[in-house]
């Protein structure tokens, strides 16, 4: 049953991006106030936060926890969402995990203030002018060592030095990232429709108690009420297990 009559809290479009330094670009907007599952996430996003009468731009980094989030009504959002590997030279990944989010000054000319200098908020369209900008001044950084490890290619470097590293980079153990990814997955699957024992195998979970510990940590709510709710996800896009 996939609730027809139930408003939609939040409309997110998002698009795939072709700079070394963003996975993708996304935008969303509230028609009305409500709740809705903030999941675990593995990337750091700057997000622009529009409200009536209210602009902040924010620095967000990985949160390991999902959590029920209260939205508010006519709000709307643009987010880039950084490529797994991407980092702050000047601020360690770590010190953003968990709603430790960084509030970067809007001056009054409509631009911000990043790293002692500012900057012009994004569009949809040009962020990745903003990002290119930003490589250059040295603001942000990426380490390709976080693709070999994702793509299992670590025979360079040994795997403890791998892990040690992954985790300097993302603030993270490369375990934790990915139990993130398997759980996205698996609520994907759920709310698409998905039966908890399909969604358990499908996401490569051991068994079913498995999938529960995971899901309920990570994603906020217990894999049966997700298929039986359905509710709404935060910005979410087709995942695999890797």
């Amino acid at each position: 049953m996939r609730f027809p009559d139930r408003p939609v809290l939040i409309e997110f479009d998002d698009r795939e991006s072709d700079s070394p330094y963003v996975e993708r670009v996304w935008r969303s907007r509230s028609r009305s106030g409500g709740s809705f599952l903030s999941m675990a996430e593995g990337n750091i996003e700057l997000v622009v936060t529009r409200l009536p009468g209210f602009l902040v731009v924010t620095l967000r980094g990985p949160v390991i926890q999902g959590a029920l989030i209260e939205c508010p009504p006519d709000g709307e959002w643009l987010a880039i969402r950084f490529r797994l590997g991407t980092y702050l030279p000047q601020i360690p990944t770590a010190a953003l995990i968990d709603h430790q989010d960084v509030q970067l000054p809007v001056l009054p000319n409509g631009r911000f203030l990043f790293s002692d200098s500012s900057w012009e908020i994004p569009s949809y369209d040009n962020a990745e002018n903003l990002v290119a900008r930003l490589a250059r001044a040295g603001v942000i950084a990426r380490s390709h060592a976080t693709d070999a490890a994702v793509d299992g290619d670590v025979d360079w470097m040994s795997q403890r030095s791998m892990q040690r590293h992954f985790r300097r980079v993302t603030g993270m153990t490369f375990s934790s990232y990915q139990q993130i990814q398997r759980a996205r997955h698996a609520a994907a699957l759920l709310v698409s429709g998905s039966s908890v024992l399909d969604a358990t195998f499908s996401a490569g979970y051991f068994d079913q108690a498995h999938l529960t510990r995971s899901v309920k940590q990570l994603i906020g709510m217990t894999p049966a009420r997700l298929a039986r709710e359905r509710p709404q996800l935060s910005f979410s896009y087709k995942t695999t297990t890797s």
